[in-house]
C-alpha cells in the first residue's frame, strides 16, 4: 500500500515541466549514440592512416560497438526493469562518456576496438531506458503517441547528422574529436538527469535469472555474426554455419529457459499479445527494408560521384527530416484518422514509392531530382516505426516496458544485419555481373575491380591514365546497377510489409489504454 508520501512524490512526474524535461534528456541521450554510429563511417579512413590496422581489425573498430550492444539489449532491459530505468540511464551515460574519451585518444587499434566493445555495453542501456522513462511520464495515450514520435523522428534525424557532424570536425580536428564531443554532451545529460528524470522500474523485480544473460548475448551475437559474414564474405565462408548453429540453438535454450523459471529475464507471453508481436516483426522487416539504403547512398555520394564526407552527409539529410516528418507530425494523427494497422502500411507503401523512384537516379541524375524519393522514403518509415514503437511500448505494463522494448531493439538490430546482408549481397552481385571492364587490365586489377567499386577506384589509380579512367566509370556504372537492384528488392519488401501489418495489426485499437495484466489484453477492433 502506497503511503501519502509517496503518492505526494509521484505527483511532480506528471507536471508538463517534468515530462517535457525528461523527454529532451531521454533525446538527448539517443542523439548521441545515433550520431556516433554513422559519424565512424567517416571517421575509419583518418584513423586507419594514424593507427594503421589490419583489415580485420578494421572490420571489429565498426563491428565491436554492433555486436556488444545486440547481444546485450535484452539483459540490459530486464536489469532496468529491476533496479529502475533512471538509475540504468545515469549508469550508461557516465560509461559512454568515459569509453567516448578512451576511444578518442585510443593508441592502438586495439585499444580502440575494446572502447568501442564499451561504448557498445553502454549503449545498450540507453535506449530500453529512454523509452521506458518516456513511458512512464507520458501516461495519457495520445500525449505518449505523440513523445513517441517526435522522439523517433529526431532520434531519426539524428542517424542523417551523423555524418554532417563528422565531416564539419575532420575538416579541422583529428579523427578522436567525432568521439570526444560526446563527453560533455553525455555529461550535461547525466547532470541533468541525477535532477530531473523520474524513476521507473518493476515495484515486484524479482531476481536476475543469471543463465539466462550468456544464453541472451551468444545467441543473439551469434546470429548477427553469422549473418555479417555472410555479407562480408558470401555464403561459401566457413565461419557463418557454426556461428549460426550456435546462435540458433543458444536463443531456442533462452526462449526455453524463460517459459520454464519462475522469474525469466523476458516474458514470453508478451508475444502472446497481437499487438507487440506484429509491431515487433514489423519493424524487423521494416529495417530491413531501411538499412541499406543508408549504406548504399553513402557509397554512392562519396565513391559514385566523389562527394566530399561532409558534403554527402548533407546530401542525406532531407531523407532524415522526411523520417522526423513522418514520425512526429503525421503519425499520431493520422492513427486517430486511420487506425495503427492502416498507418503502418500507407507508411510502408509510401517508402516502397520512394523507393522505386531511387531508379530514375543515375551517375549524372540532378541531385534536386533525388530529393522527392528521399523525402517519401523518410516519410513512410518515420510514419510507420514511429507506430510500431508506440504500439509495442504501449501494449505492455509498464513495469515491463524495459524488457518490451530491448526485445524491439533487438529485433531491429537484427532486420538491420539481415537487411545488410541480403540487400548488400544483391548490390555485389549485380555489380560483378555487370562490371564490364576495358581490355588490357592487368589481372591483380581486374580481380580488384571485381570486389567493389570502392576497390576498382583504388585499383584505377594505379593505372595508366586512359584505362583508369575507363575502368573507374565502367565501375561507378555498375554501382548504380547494383544499387538499382537492391532497392527493388527494398521496395518489394516494404510493400510486403505494409500487407503484413494490414493482418496482424487489424484488431490493434486506435488508443491503447495502460494495462497491468499479464495475459492478453481484451482489444476492439479499429474502424
Amino acid at each position: 500500500m502506497n503511503t501519502p508520501a509517496r503518492e505526494n512524490s509521484r505527483a511532480p512526474e506528471n507536471s508538463p515541466a517534468r515530462k517535457w524535461g525528461t523527454f529532451a534528456i531521454c533525446l538527448l541521450v539517443a542523439l548521441v549514440p545515433n550520431i556516433d554510429l554513422t559519424a565512424l563511417n567517416q571517421a575509419i579512413p583518418h584513423l586507419s592512416a594514424d593507427l594503421e590496422p589490419s583489415s580485420t581489425q578494421i572490420l571489429w573498430i565498426a563491428d565491436a560497438y554492433g555486436f556488444a550492444l545486440a547481444g546485450l539489449l535484452i539483459t540490459m532491459g530486464g536489469i532496468g526493469d529491476r533496479i529502475g530505468h533512471k538509475k540504468m540511464l545515469l549508469i550508461g551515460t557516465a560509461v559512454f562518456a568515459a569509453a567516448s574519451a578512451v576511444t578518442a585518444y585510443a593508441p592502438s587499434a586495439e585499444l580502440l576496438i575494446a572502447a568501442r566493445a564499451l561504448l557498445g555495453v553502454a549503449g545498450a542501456t540507453l535506449m530500453p531506458s529512454c523509452l521506458s522513462l518516456i513511458r512512464r511520464a507520458f501516461t495519457d495515450p495520445k500525449e505518449r503517441t505523440a513523445a513517441i514520435g517526435a522522439f523517433s523522428g529526431i532520434a531519426g534525424l539524428a542517424v542523417g547528422l551523423g555524418p554532417v557532424v563528422a565531416g564539419a570536425l575532420l575538416e579541422h580536428f583529428w579523427w578522436g574529436s567525432v568521439f570526444m564531443i560526446n563527453v560533455p554532451l553525455m555529461a550535461a545529460a547525466l547532470v541533468a538527469g541525477a535532477v530531473v528524470l523520474p524513476e521507473s522500474r518493476n515495484p515486484v523485480p524479482g531476481r536476475l535469472d543469471l543463465p539466462s544473460v550468456p544464453l541472451s548475448v551468444l545467441g543473439v551475437v551469434g546470429v548477427v555474426y553469422a549473418i555479417k559474414e555472410a555479407a562480408a564474405h558470401g555464403l561459401d565462408e566457413t565461419r557463418i554455419y557454426p556461428a549460426l548453429a550456435i546462435g540458433l540453438a543458444a536463443l531456442a535454450a533462452f526462449v526455453v529457459r524463460q517459459g520454464r523459471v519462475a522469474e525469466p529475464l523476458i516474458d514470453i507471453r508478451l508475444f502472446r499479445r497481437a499487438a507487440f508481436a506484429g509491431s515487433v516483426t514489423t519493424n524487423m522487416f521494416a529495417m530491413f527494408t531501411l538499412v541499406a539504403q543508408s549504406l548504399i547512398f553513402s557509397l554512392f555520394f562519396q565513391l559514385a560521384l566523389g562527394w566530399s564526407p561532409l558534403k554527402a552527409g548533407l546530401a542525406g539529410l532531407p531523407g532524415a527530416a522526411g523520417a522526423m516528418i513522418g514520425g512526429a507530425a503525421l503519425a499520431p494523427p493520422l492513427i486517430n484518422a486511420l487506425g495503427r494497422a492502416r498507418v503502418v502500411a500507407a507508411g510502408m507503401l509510401i517508402s516502397a514509392a520512394g523507393f522505386s523512384l531511387y531508379l530514375m537516379i543515375g551517375l549524372h541524375t540532378s541531385y534536386w531530382v533525388m530529393l522527392p524519393a528521399m523525402l517519401l522514403a523518410g516519410i513512410g518509415m518515420g510514419m510507420a516505426m514511429t507506430v510500431t514503437a508506440d504500439t509495442v511500448l504501449a501494449s505492455v505494463p509498464k513495469d515491463r516496458s524495459g524488457a518490451a522494448s530491448a526485445i524491439a531493439e533487438t529485433a531491429t538490430e537484427l532486420g538491420g544485419a539481415l537487411g545488410m546482408a541480403v540487400l548488400g549481397s544483391v548490390l555485389t552481385a549485380v555489380y560483378r555481373s555487370a562490371l564490364d571492364l576495358p581490355a588490357g587490365v592487368p589481372a591483380p586489377a581486374a580481380a580488384a575491380a571485381r570486389d567493389s567499386l570502392a576497390a576498382a577506384l583504388q585499383a584505377a589509380g594505379h593505372l595508366p591514365g586512359t584505362l583508369a579512367a575507363q575502368v573507374g566509370a565502367a565501375a561507378r556504372e555498375a554501382f548504380v546497377d547494383g544499387m538499382h537492384a537492391a532497392l527493388v528488392c527494398s521496395a518489394g519488401c516494404a510493400a510486403l510489409v505494409a500487407v503484413f501489418a494490414l493482418v496482424t495489426l487489424r484488431n490493434v485499437p486506435k488508443v491503447i489504454e495502460e494495462t497491468e495484466d499479464p495475459e492478453e489484453p481484451e482489444l476492439v477492433p479499429a474502424p
